[in-house]
């Protein structure tokens, strides 16, 4: 499956102001691609993501998702193709603090008319395969920062998406705790083909991808 943007624009009304936070971006993601979307605070990048995760619409332009063209998909529809063919893994995990681990990556499955049985063990495996087997029943404040990202990134990957979104995945954590969370990532991107994205203001992240697309003012400069 591939993302494919053309001539990609995003602007928002504020208090009655127009304020374009994408100027016209083209790009492509295919299959097992691994790329690092960088730029500084207010270039696009979050707002890029939010459009290639389906989250958003372009203001113009056209956003081809899985072959679908989002402009055309009803609200239902785009949650659907979210679901079945998206991950997110974000900087501040977006966990539900009062649920286990195992319940926390069975979530998405719910949308999917799965029956717990089946969700539990999805995500059973799933924690299993981010290597915390052990952690199942401990909630998000049981859980070290690290723990609580494998968590997120296992509740991201249980649906079997094409594509991993990763916004600032390393941002809350410390250098050894980061490093171990972007080798997990890039792991699963190896073993599994899904295409990973990351969106990180961080040079050194970014240099570990295979392609770094450079944002600035809300278009791409290299």
């Amino acid at each position: 499956m591939t993302v494919q943007a053309s001539d990609v624009t995003r602007t928002y009304e504020l208090d009655g102001v127009s304020v374009p936070a994408l100027r016209g971006v083209s790009l492509e993601i295919a299959v097992g691609d691994y790329v690092a979307v960088v730029g500084p605070s207010g270039s696009g990048k979050s707002t890029l993501m939010h459009l290639l995760g389906g989250l958003d619409r372009p203001s113009s332009g056209r956003l081809v998702i899985g072959g679908r063209d989002v402009a055309g998909l009803s609200a239902p529809e785009m949650a659907r193709l979210r679901n079945e063919t998206i991950g997110f893994v974000f900087q501040a995990f977006h966990l539900l603090p009062r649920t286990t681990a195992v319940d926390n990556v069975a979530l998405p499955l719910v949308y999917r008319g799965l029956g717990a049985r089946q969700r539990r063990a999805r995500a059973t495996a799933m924690l299993e395969r981010v290597g915390l087997g052990h952690r199942l029943h401990h909630r998000p404040n049981q859980l070290s920062g690290g723990e609580q990202q494998r968590v997120a990134i296992a509740r991201a990957l249980v649906t079997d998406p094409s594509v991993l979104l990763a916004d600032e995945p390393t941002g809350n954590l410390d250098t050894v705790t980061g490093e171990a969370v972007l080798g997990l990532l890039e792991e699963l991107n190896a073993a599994s083909g899904v295409a990973l994205v990351l969106v990180t203001h961080d040079r050194d992240v970014a240099a570990r991808a295979r392609r770094q697309i450079v944002m600035r003012d809300g278009v791409i400069v290299s």
